[in-house]
């Protein structure tokens, strides 16, 4: 287990609890009394920790990296029912963006998700999570054949943003997301959206569209990250954890906003700590909200959600 640097007074405390149960086993000496009273303490260090972390280190735990991804949640949910699908039939198969078919129970979903890699060769090929063009319209080709067989979509995001690269722009980067978003927004089947990790800027938007939109309680979304927020007003990326702040990019200042649904509670560390009860809560919230949705009309879910997203913010004539 890889611990952030808040976490460092709770891996000296479980390492104390460690070499505490091994000088029990290996001697006569009880030592019983004294390892309950190191979990007491460890157990109140987490609670201490994890209830009051700033905006910065929400940021780090969405990124740690022993924190599930898109494939993670997508074998846990459907475990051999999901049939992966490729290439947006134009250019190619974008590996940073993933879609398939998979079964909850008995019902259907299409999936569609951005994917990081867990070493360095996986995160080369999926790009570090960061989409090109064809990755956004694979991505809108797959939700249009939901559509046409009318199977909800599930989206999963975790993503830094979509690629800025030079020949991410020649392929009409911005018009991908752009379109994703007009396509989204009047697509005639349930869209249930989860924020599983880091939602960044319009890679985030361009599958972020939905009836549902749900955040991890350890995840953040935002039009810009945090070091690149503090890049463009400091000149610096030193100013990070101010800029983390004032964007308001946390799951409770998204739901305080009413920019997105609900919060999903994670086990006390975050997602990675307990894996089993992080896929059960996300389970759970997808099946809840498409039975609220599911008996709905195209033309009601359409119009629903119209105005879900013309009441966002705040303007003044």
């Amino acid at each position: 287990m890889e611990y952030l640097e808040f976490e460092l007074p709770i891996k000296e405390l479980e390492e104390q609890l460690d070499k505490c149960e091994i000088i029990g086993k290996e001697s006569e000496v009880d030592v019983s009394e004294t390892c309950k009273q190191i979990e007491r303490k460890l157990e109140a260090t987490k609670k201490d920790i994890y209830k009051n972390l700033t905006a910065w280190q929400r940021v780090q735990m969405s990124r740690h990296p022993n924190r599930p991804y898109t494939l993670d949640y997508i074998t846990a949910l459907c475990g051999d029912t999901f049939l992966e699908l490729h290439g947006d039939r134009n250019v190619k198969d974008d590996k940073a963006m993933i879609g398939g078919l998979g079964k909850i129970g008995d019902q259907t979903y299409m999936f569609i998700g951005q994917q990081k890699g867990f070493n360095t060769k996986t995160r080369q090929y999926r790009n570090f999570g960061m989409s090109n063009p064809e990755g956004y319209r694979k991505a809108l080709r797959l939700m249009k054949s939901a559509e046409k067989f009318g199977i909800p979509v599930v989206t999963l995001i975790d993503t830094p943003g979509a690629y800025p690269g030079l020949e991410a722009e020649e392929r009409g980067q911005g018009e991908a997301i752009a379109r994703n978003i007009l396509e989204m927004a009047r697509l005639k089947v349930p869209i249930i959206t989860i924020i599983i990790g880091e939602g960044a800027s319009g890679g985030a938007l361009g599958i972020g569209v939905g009836d549902r939109v749900m955040m991890l309680e350890n995840t953040w979304y935002s039009v810009i990250s945090p070091e690149s927020c503090s890049s463009i007003l400091w000149r610096s990326w030193e100013y990070k954890e101010q800029a983390a702040e004032a964007l308001r990019l946390t799951a409770k200042d998204m739901k305080r906003m009413k920019l997105v649904d609900q919060i999903i509670k994670e086990p006390l560390g975050g997602a990675h700590r307990d894996r089993t009860k992080t896929f059960k809560s996300v389970t759970d919230a997808i099946v809840k909200s498409y039975e609220e949705l599911k008996n709905l009309s195209p033309n009601d879910l359409v119009n629903q959600r119209m105005e879900k997203y013309d009441a966002m913010g705040v303007y003044k004539d």
